[in-house]
């Protein structure tokens, strides 16, 4: 049944996601800003962080899986959250082992990772021909709200995921050794 519990929870984010800007204040709204919600990305990094081991790989897994359902469910080209949040997820499991997991490296792997993914999603689509909206502006109607949003998630999430994710990667880790 644990087993459950991640794809679940990624789940129920996904679907959260979709009603997030609902939940904003409408002053928030009313301007020219706009806010995309990456939650199940943050979540991704939490996984690759705290879950996932040097040779596991459920974080990358989760992400190219979630990631098309992203695409199929709110966008109009496939692939592009699955390459962008697989690929990013995959660079910060590789950088998780270079660093210590705590909360200054989940911040920092989280702000860089949501903002390469959010500038590589504006790139596809780019030069897809879906948005022809310039640098500048990207960076400062989208990008920068963008991220600032998710970090409020992202230091919301840590006190409540960290020690779950850590004790199930920890059981994970003893169901595969049979020592």
């Amino acid at each position: 049944m644990k087993r459950l519990y991640l794809p679940l929870i990624l789940f129920l984010i996904m679907v959260l996601e979709g009603v997030a800007l609902e939940l904003l204040p409408g002053s928030l709204l009313t301007n020219d800003l706009l806010i995309v919600p990456h939650w199940v990305f943050i979540f991704l990094v939490y996984i690759a962080i705290f879950y996932d081991k040097d040779r596991t790989y459920f974080s990358v897994m989760y992400a190219l899986i979630f990631g098309l359902v992203i695409d199929i469910v709110y966008t109009e080209v496939l692939g592009v959250y699955m390459f962008s949040y697989a690929l990013l997820i995959y660079v910060v499991h590789g950088l998780k082992k270079l660093l210590h997991g705590n909360i200054f490296v989940t911040i920092l792997l989280g702000i860089v990772g949501l903002a390469l993914a959010d500038v590589a999603i504006y790139l596809i689509y780019m030069v897809v021909g879906i948005t022809d909206v310039a640098w500048k502006e990207y960076l400062s109607i989208r990008l920068l709200p963008t991220v600032l949003s998710n970090l409020v998630f992202l230091l919301a999430l840590y006190p409540i995921v960290v020690k779950k994710l850590t004790a199930w990667g920890r059981e994970q880790l003893a169901r595969s050794n049979p020592i």
